[in-house]
């Protein structure tokens, strides 16, 4: 099975070299494929790995998976209908590839599908009113493609939808009222389609999460930019199309098939046989003139449309480009020649300006502590050398600098198209970071817009030491492991990152992380646990987020309740820091049932790492491993507060402080073999 994958994704067997022929993909030696306990697929995770394949039908084999990751690529071809096998598929991430053709309606009949990324494509057709059959359908996202016809009023029967995303395509005729009664709708965005008619007033409850610019034939009252509609616009209070008040398409003379007439178009009669056929030689000459308009109007539009596209596809190809972190040199020239394209500062430079004054109700001066200028990030980074770049993400580039002071600094460059598109949100999420300070977060030190550039610019004090990715998975003997006494005081410095993080204090607010992982704990010179990236996503775009999710949820980190509610709390943080401790405790990456049962029976062999060699505090790891336990239950009423967790973490760090002075005690007094024994 894999081996048609791998052969369809990546014809020439450039970047899935660890998938292996006759090999085992659960394995653990796949990359981007996580199993369950069973051994079968569940997760996929191929994002930005420059595939340009296809993907294969054979995709629907795998019946076990419920997590598909094959965006930020250059995959080309049609979407198999075979996908729609996968009934327990919960997120399905095509987004920003080359695919063509329509969507399929079999997709409709996937049960548990809740994220549906299809965006930044080259898809063509409708929307199948199937899709308004998939119950659990949080996010549907098919902006950026070359999609028309109807909305179709089947999605506002989707009870869980709280997204949607059209914008950027060339869809036609009225929104539906049905849509607009989507229960938990929090965020509609039609921009740059050719819709027309009279806007459902229940959209107003939206408020910014309704974004409809660039419909010059919308109309409707109470929303800004928008016309009052004369008496021809249409009655929001007519009947839903194929509704009992409604003709049905076998009504119609000489009509094409039910399924091609689009679903949201409004079919009415008022005339009796007699009267219309009286009247229609009156009118045909009219009516001729009137489609030869429409022909040209829509030829028009359509010729708009595909050079909008083809400007809009090159500017996302620019800047969401996406290389391993391990960048080879070449490559790293590559990413620069990328990143300072003269096409992306064309696009970006209209007009965005977060820090503009007026911008959120905020005072410039309340930011102006941590305004950078253009001129000092480029100094720092000499000019985004490659040779200073750490990392590419699928979101941002990040390069070491120097300032003038002679402090090393870390500086993120992330891309307008992956920032909130509106400003006064932008900026409060910039005040939210701004107020992050404690000694086991990464400290913010600046930031700088560039508006011709088109990018924004975090800068960060430089953590030396990496991740604590880094210390897992070494093999006993062959490399620096992390002693026990660092292990304990790194579980209470993450504790408490996380605690002040939920706490309000001062001006800051309550925040969760979102994100938490293994590669998100930064660990400086001393040894000191730093959290990473607190408070982004208050800054980032919903894509980016939910890209940014994927690689925790292949690793386990993410709450099981995210999968079903699509919501973060502080209880989902808590679940990541129970799962962080494991790993720390047992110095792996992959967290077996095998560790849980160690540490629930006491067993310290199955989840203490081997390469201390029993050099630990029995009681201690006794109560990481329950407190590990307790952290990841798979109720988040189960959980203990960050509170209680903040408590725990600090008797077990005062206890090896008691112990360790308690020993340097008899060091000091020259008691050696009481000194040995300790």
């Amino acid at each position: 099975m894999h081996s048609l994958l791998t052969a369809s994704l990546d014809p020439q067997n450039q970047f899935l070299t660890s998938w292996t022929p006759h090999s085992d993909p659960c394995s653990g030696d796949f990359e981007g494929v996580a199993c369950n306990e069973q051994g079968l697929v569940t997760n996929i995770s191929l994002q930005g790995k420059g595939l340009w394949g296809q993907i294969p039908s054979a995709v629907g084999d795998l019946r076990s998976l419920t997590g598909l990751y094959l965006h930020f690529n250059a995959l080309s071809g049609k979407i198999p209908k075979e996908i729609a096998n996968l009934d327990q598929l919960s997120d399905l991430y095509l987004n920003v590839n080359n695919l063509s053709g329509e969507i399929p309606r079999q997709i409709g009949n996937m049960p548990k599908l809740q994220v549906l990324q299809l965006c930044y494509n080259k898809l063509t057709g409708g929307i199948p009113t199937e899709l308004g059959h998939i119950k659990s359908l949080t996010v549907l996202a098919l902006q950026s493609n070359q999609l028309t016809g109807a909305i179709p009023a089947s999605l506002g029967d989707l009870g869980t939808l709280t997204r949607l995303d059209l914008s950027f395509n060339s869809f036609f005729g009225p929104i539906p009222a049905r849509l607009a009664d989507a229960p938990m709708l929090q965020v509609l965005d039609i921009r740059n389609n050719i819709l027309s008619g009279n806007v459902p007033p229940a959209l107003r409850r939206l408020n910014g999460g309704f974004l409809y610019k660039n419909n010059f034939r919308l109309c409707g009252v109470g929303f800004s930019d928008l016309k009052i509609c004369n008496a021809n616009a249409q009655n929001p209070k007519m009947p839903q199309p194929f509704e009992p008040n409604n003709l049905s398409a076998k009504d119609l003379p000489n009509s094409p098939p039910a399924k091609d007439i689009p679903e949201s178009a409004n079919i009415r009669s008022n005339c009796s046989q007699t009267h219309c056929s009286g009247s229609s030689k009156s009118s045909q000459v009219g009516i001729v003139f009137g489609v030869i308009g429409v022909i040209v109007a829509l030829t028009v539009t359509g010729l708009y449309m595909f050079s909008w596209y083809r400007r809009r596809k090159q500017k996302i190809g620019n800047a969401f480009d996406t290389f391993d972190s391990r960048l080879s040199t070449d490559e790293a020239k590559e990413v620069y020649k990328k990143s300072v394209a003269p096409l992306i500062s064309l696009e970006y430079s209209n007009g965005w300006d977060p820090l503009a004054k007026g911008n959120g109700g905020y005072s410039q001066e309340v930011l102006e502590s941590f305004m950078f200028n253009l001129e000092e990030v480029e100094r720092a980074t000499q000019s985004f050398s490659e040779v200073n770049l750490l990392r590419k993400s699928n979101f941002c580039s990040m390069y070491k600098g120097i300032l003038r002071d002679g402090s090393i600094v870390a500086v993120s460059c992330i891309g307008k198209t992956s920032c909130k598109s509106d400003e006064a949100e932008f900026l409060k999420g910039l005040k939210i970071l701004t107020s992050l300070k404690h000694e086991n977060l990464v400290r913010l030190r600046g930031f700088c817009c560039s508006k011709g550039r088109g990018e924004w610019f975090l800068i960060y004090d430089f953590v030396p030491n990496e991740s604590l990715l880094q210390y897992l998975d070494i093999k006993v003997g062959s490399g620096e492991f992390l002693e026990w006494s660092t292990r304990v005081s790194i579980t209470n410095g993450i504790a408490k990152g996380i605690g002040y993080l939920h706490g309000n204090v001062g001006n800051k607010p309550a925040i969760v992380h979102q994100s938490i992982s293994a590669e998100k704990v930064l660990i400086d010179s001393h040894y000191n646990p730093l959290l990473s990236d607190s408070g982004l996503h208050k800054l980032l775009a919903d894509d980016i987020i939910y890209s940014m999710l994927k690689p925790s949820a292949a690793m386990g980190y993410l709450a099981p309740e995210y999968m079903t509610t699509g919501r973060f709390t502080g209880k989902s943080d808590v679940y990541a820091f129970g799962m962080i401790v494991f790993q720390i405790l047992s110095g792996k990456r992959k967290i077996t049932n095998l560790t849980r049962q160690g540490a629930e029976a006491g067993r310290f062999e199955d989840f203490i790492d081997a390469n201390l060699e029993g050099n630990f505090s029995e009681s201690e790891a006794t109560k990481l491993g329950r407190l590990a336990l307790h952290c990841t239950q798979e109720s988040p009423n189960h959980r203990p507060s960050i509170e209680n967790v903040c408590e725990r973490t600090k008797w077990v760090y005062l206890h090896l402080m008691f112990l360790w002075n308690y020993c340097l005690n008899f060091q000091m007094t020259g008691a050696l073999d009481e000194a040995i024994n300790c």
